[in-house]
């Protein structure tokens, strides 16, 4: 009798499936916002005039608040005022930011192009005031409702729906900015709403489980943010290597997620746009997709959705999440070697699959890992903390392979604007100039991007995370905190 009195909406696994899934949906309409440029480099260099540097700078200027320790100062507010302040706020920034970006690519501020650059950065970075805080929010969510029961599964869950995110944002923004690129920022941005209102009808399961345990939105008085958190955190070998691991490791993957359909139509020769296939087989149909940027890029993040659930599921139930870590770099170095070293289409395809396995296994490992190593009353601040040493990779990277790119190909820099402005002057709109140009690539009448450079700076990044992961592995040793045991350990 007192047993059954004990349990609260958190022990129906109904209920923590449904928060799982509600959850999820702004992480999925986050992750798609985040990545879906990524398809439509080189529209918005033919369209609008954006160059690899400008793409990078709205790329990579997307993170420039939580460099300065946005991500921080929201895990301070969540671990003081709760899910539901948290979310409101920071889930509202986002949807404003990705709202004004939306605005700013159709015209609706300013028609001049250097002025609507501005405006879409601006809400870029609102967008990602937000956006990293949110992860932070839906990670600390799972924590609450799935710590002592399929945590590392419903972490691995929530990861796919944000890789599906990225995944479609990539593979489908073509398609939606085919003759117009602001459509396809348009229902970007609409996806982010979508994934708001989706966290409110959460705050109704919130809201209840925090009456039966007794609780305000808040924490209670003995579990209030203090400045001495910071610094415990700052002296726990575990987490700071765990930390610097999450840097180098994504500094290494979502950067180059941003320029990989580029990336395979300069270097292998890829597509950038589907064919017509409304009378093809199948076969036919496959073949064209496989050899499309977008389309293939794509397969990273969703790939990663099966691995990552996969192995999350390991995790569970074997442990050895430090040791997964050590792999999952391995196969990053691998991955980046593929594509940048050798011009093998095939082995694009074995460092493309490795690079998916490998954003598989270190997220599905790293984040439940948390969890043991930091207190759960602090969990918000611990998760802030890495996401805004992350951010600091993530700006340095997604800059920085767009300002190489150009530097070591000003030819084709100097190709695409020269090309550009004539076929303007000839009155052609963005979409036919944009087909103009994919013609010019195509006939070779126009030269490529080298991402030689550019790669081989993440296979560096690859090198650093293995270093770490050993260094995680050797601390917990010392420290006894359980990585390579089950999750229920």
């Amino acid at each position: 009798m007192n047993e059954s009195i004990k349990k609260t909406l958190k022990d129906s696994p109904a209920a923590r499936w449904t928060v799982m899934v509600l959850i999820s949906g702004l992480t999925f309409g986050t992750y798609w916002f985040q990545d879906f440029f990524s398809g439509i480099k080189p529209l918005m260099e033919t369209q609008m005039g954006i160059s690899s540097s400008d793409f990078g700078a709205l790329i990579g200027l997307t993170t420039i608040a939580n460099i300065f320790g946005m991500i921080i100062v929201g895990g301070m507010i969540l671990d003081k005022y709760g899910i539901r302040v948290t979310g409101i706020g920071f889930g509202l920034l986002a949807s404003l930011g990705a709202g004004i970006t939306a605005l700013g690519a159709n015209g609706v501020f300013t028609d001049d192009p250097d002025a609507m650059l501005n405006i879409m950065i601006g809400g870029r970075i609102l967008f990602g005031t937000g956006l990293e805080v949110v992860c932070v929010l839906c990670t600390r969510t799972i924590v609450k409702w799935f710590k002592g029961y399929e945590l590392a599964l419903a972490m691995a869950l929530n990861m796919g729906f944000g890789r599906a995110g990225s995944a479609l944002g990539t593979a489908f923004s073509p398609d939606l900015a085919a003759d117009y690129v602001p459509n396809a920022v348009t229902f970007a941005s609409t996806l982010i709403g979508v994934g708001f209102i989706m966290f409110l009808v959460y705050m109704i399961f919130d809201v209840k489980l925090d009456k039966q345990r007794g609780e305000t939105a808040g924490a209670s008085d003995e579990d209030q943010f203090r400045l001495s958190d910071l610094w415990k955190l700052a002296t726990n070998k575990s987490f700071v290597f765990i930390c610097l691991l999450c840097v180098a490791f994504y500094s290494a993957v979502f950067p180059f997620m941003q320029y990989a359909p580029d990336l395979l139509i300069n270097k292998f020769g890829f597509s950038l746009q589907l064919p017509n296939l409304s009378s093809a087989g199948f076969m036919e149909t496959l073949k064209a997709w496989l050899s499309n940027g977008p389309k293939v890029a794509s397969l990273i993040p969703l790939g990663t959705i099966m691995f990552t659930i996969i192995f999350g599921r390991i995790v569970d139930k074997k442990g050895k999440a430090a040791s997964l870590m050590i792999l999952g770099s391995l196969l990053l170095i691998f991955a980046h070697v593929s594509l940048s070293i050798f011009d093998s289409v095939t082995l694009a395809y074995a460092g493309l699959l490795s690079l998916g396995i490998a954003f598989s296994l270190v997220p599905a490992a790293m984040w439940p890992s948390v969890a043991k190593i930091v207190p759960e009353s602090r969990l918000g601040t611990a998760y802030a903390s890495m996401f805004t040493v992350q951010n600091w990779g993530l700006g340095l990277f997604f800059w920085g392979i767009g300002k190489v790119l150009d530097v070591v190909n000003p030819e084709v820099v100097e190709a695409m604007a020269a090309n550009r402005a004539a076929l303007e002057s000839q009155g052609l709109t963005p979409g036919e100039i944009a087909q103009q140009l994919e013609a010019m690539r195509v006939a070779g009448e126009m030269p490529t991007y080298d991402y030689l450079i550019p790669v081989l700076m993440l296979v560096f990044l690859g090198v650093i995370s293995i270093f770490l992961a050993f260094m995680l592995k050797k601390a917990d040793k010392e420290q006894g905190f359980g990585l390579e045991l089950p999750s229920n350990s």
